[in-house]
């Protein structure tokens, strides 16, 4: 079972986070996509599931939600897209991980037995950040992620 997941697109889905992406059952998009079509985009790869980010205030954006439960294979998923605006405790709360963006810095950290994953920013390069999407394969019940820089 493969997750793909991306943030901080910024508007920008460029071919090589589509090709990344491609293979996946699911994909999660933690916030800041920037522009309709990139949504758009992704839900012909295959299934979106995404939250809204800071800048996402136009119209279309407004349909998304602050936060979301996804839930695959048995895995509970909470999704935002800042981490600092976490405001329960995922593994009390029965949460195997919480996927954030906001900061463009790809991290895989556990912690108390919860993944808490950041796939970094797929969009415009900032600063000297790698660009980045992020995959978790579920194997033998177990996630295992990866970041996967695509530039």
């Amino acid at each position: 079972m493969a997750i793909g997941v991306i943030s901080d697109t910024h508007g920008l889905l460029r071919p090589e986070a589509k090709e990344a992406l491609r293979g996946s059952e699911l994909i999660l998009h933690a916030g800041d996509l920037g522009s309709a079509e990139v949504l758009r985009d992704l839900k012909r790869i295959a299934l979106v599931i995404a939250v809204r980010g800071n800048v996402d205030v136009e119209p279309w954006a407004k349909q998304l939600p602050m936060v979301e439960v996804a839930e695959h294979d048995g895995k509970n998923l909470y999704m935002l897209h800042r981490i600092a605006d976490l405001d329960l405790k995922p593994q009390a709360a029965g949460f195997a991980a919480v996927i954030y963006g906001h900061s463009h810095k790809p991290i895989i950290e556990w912690r108390d037995g919860v993944l808490f994953f950041n796939p970094g920013s797929a969009g415009p390069r900032r600063f000297s950040l790698p660009v980045t999407v992020g995959r978790i394969e579920l194997v033998d019940g177990e996630l295992r992620p990866e970041i996967i820089q695509i530039l």
